[in-house]
């Protein structure tokens, strides 16, 4: 556990690092109008703090940067979230009030952003089901209680799905079923099936077919289990060489190869859990990006995860404007979502 003391100078030590790139000493942290202490007592912390393993001091320098145990510990311990600037704000608030037709335009316009607004590489996954239809719908009966539900998409993807059949629907009432959902659900985007079942199209079951709710509950579980593969949008890409840390042409390289690997990429981003993740250094699963920070945050609709964006970058990475700066947006992308859908 360490002192308040200690937090404070590990605090001013990783907000100096990540301003300057360059190791922080003493001298310049008792220049600081937030810290009150002597250089000499600064050293003193500094050495145990060194000692506990939330420093390091490189070879050729007599200052400290912070170790991946101490970036670990401010993020988790010490951040303080700033507010966004007046401009960051502006920018946010006119990329989610422009008219989009195709949901994949949000995505790709918030990545760019992303990548402008940080300096930083930005990544972001995302379901094709925002511009993926339904083609066509059936129910084939297996026997008296079960059924194969089949999804057909626009793409041309195939979705088979055994689900019980509600006790006393006849096989005619099936019929029914599908030839309701095929008029009402084709051409409909698989992001808004689910939403149509309690609207219109529920009350036209509810009109037309005995146990209409249960008929809608087994519906939906067949509709909320339609899988569909990812979409991956870059933007900063050479972001990386404006960062000191990444002037070695065979470290960049490595970190470049691994965003073309887009089945590795999607793994590593989309592995992340739900709310926003941080990730440091060795943290992540690949070794190309080892010695990086990514900062991801997920996106959901009705109680659904449909995407993750990231951000990456140096471990000297600025934490808390990037982690203020994507709970913004993946709040603001679920606002978005809610309207489109409808």
């Amino acid at each position: 556990m360490l002192t308040e003391r200690q937090r404070l100078i590990l605090t001013a030590i990783v907000d100096d690092y990540i301003s300057s790139a360059e190791p922080v000493g003493s001298r310049s942290i008792s220049k600081r109008g937030d810290v009150a202490f002597s250089p000499a007592t600064i050293r003193n912390e500094m050495a145990d703090l060194e000692e506990l393993g939330y420093l390091e001091q490189p070879h050729t320098s007599a200052g400290r940067i912070p170790s991946q145990k101490g970036y670990r510990y401010y993020v988790d311990h010490l951040v303080r979230l700033d507010d966004l600037s007046p401009e960051e704000v502006k920018r946010l608030k006119t990329m989610f009030a422009e008219k989009i037709t195709a949901m994949e335009q949000v995505v790709q316009h918030t990545s760019t952003v992303l990548a402008q607004l940080t300096n930083y590489t930005s990544i972001a996954l995302g379901p094709e089901m925002f511009n993926t239809s339904l083609r066509h719908f059936q129910l084939l009966p297996l026997s008296e209680d079960t059924a194969v539900a089949i999804i057909v998409t626009s793409t041309g993807h195939v979705e088979n799905k055994t689900v019980p059949i509600p006790p006393g629907v006849s096989a005619a009432e099936l019929e029914k079923v599908v030839n309701i959902l095929n008029a009402k659900l084709t051409g409909i985007p698989l992001i808004q099936l689910r939403a149509q079942l309690y609207t219109e199209v529920g009350q036209e079951l509810k009109k037309y077919v005995s146990h209409a709710q249960e008929m809608i509950a087994m519906i939906e579980n067949v509709m909320s289990g339609e899988e569909v593969h990812r979409e991956v949008y870059l933007s900063g890409t050479t972001n990386m060489l404006t960062q000191p840390e990444f002037k070695d042409v065979d470290r960049i390289k490595t970190i470049w190869d691994l965003l073309e690997e887009t089945p590795t990429l999607i793994k590593v981003v989309g592995e992340s859990p739900t709310g926003i993740q941080v990730r440091i250094g060795q943290e992540n699963s690949h070794e190309a990006i080892a010695n990086c920070s990514l900062i991801t945050a997920t996106y959901t609709y009705d109680g659904q995860t449909l995407g993750t964006i990231g951000l990456l970058g140096p471990t000297r990475m600025e934490y808390a404007k990037v982690m203020n700066l994507m709970n913004q947006v993946s709040g603001q992308m679920a606002l978005f979502m809610k309207r489109w859908s409808r």
